[in-house]
């Protein structure tokens, strides 16, 4: 039943067709905004051979109330926008281009549901990108995550000082993402505001070129 909650909405895809993909990115856009607004970051990092892939939540909103709230306050919504990003792992995996070539990238409320789906679904991923994130659920509760992310680069940018983001759940975040497996970089950047930076930016073209080049020359298309 929760997945009917955020099923049927809009996936968008730009860049490469899935089908001639060497490499895809899911994009996830935080609340109150839209697939095409986490969009507009694909230029920025834009690279040949990669697939943008952005899903859509019902109401522009992944779950109701803040990420730092009891679980079961954020449910059914948060179980079903969790189905979407597996539901379209299974997609681009099916199209072609495993997870160990898909980077999970969120902005705010969109970065919480990647970390939160990466913690849950611990595996080798391209890469995992939280900006302005952190995981779900209210301090100090216990987290029971299993799996490994095998060296999955992870990257965590955030303001020092954002004002929907404590610094020290990011900090939290890298610990609990490490704990599984990642290979954990952390950037908090002084006054930053809500907001991604050209670093942040960098980064993720920087990741990004290194997953491409570690898959070697069939990374980018078959299309020529």
């Amino acid at each position: 039943m929760s997945a009917e909650l955020h099923a049927g909405q809009p996936v968008l895809v730009t860049g490469e067709p899935l089908e001639r993909a060497g490499a895809a990115m899911v994009l996830l856009h935080g609340r109150g905004a839209t697939a095409h607004d986490i969009l507009t970051l694909a230029p920025e990092v834009q690279g040949p051979g990669w697939a943008f892939v952005a899903p859509q939540a019902a109401n522009a909103t992944w779950y109701p109330y803040p990420f730092t709230a009891p679980l079961d306050r954020n449910e059914p919504w948060l179980s079903s926008a969790l189905e979407v990003i597996a539901g379209l792992l299974g997609t681009i995996a099916g199209a072609g281009v495993p997870p160990e070539r898909t980077v999970l990238l969120g902005f705010s409320q969109g970065a919480c549901l990647t970390l939160e789906f990466a913690a849950r679904n611990a595996r080798r991923y391209g890469c995992v990108v939280g900006l302005s994130g952190g995981v779900i659920g209210p301090d100090g509760m216990e987290r029971h995550d299993a799996g490994s992310l095998a060296g999955t680069p992870v990257f965590l940018g955030c303001s020092d000082h954002d004002p929907h983001i404590p610094a020290h759940r990011v900090r939290h975040a890298a610990d609990v993402l490490r704990g599984l497996g990642g290979e954990v970089t952390t950037s908090l950047y002084p006054d930053l505001g809500h907001s991604v930076n050209e670093d942040e930016l960098a980064r993720v073209r920087d990741m990004m070129g290194r997953l491409t080049a570690a898959a070697g020359p069939g990374s980018e298309t078959d299309g020529g």
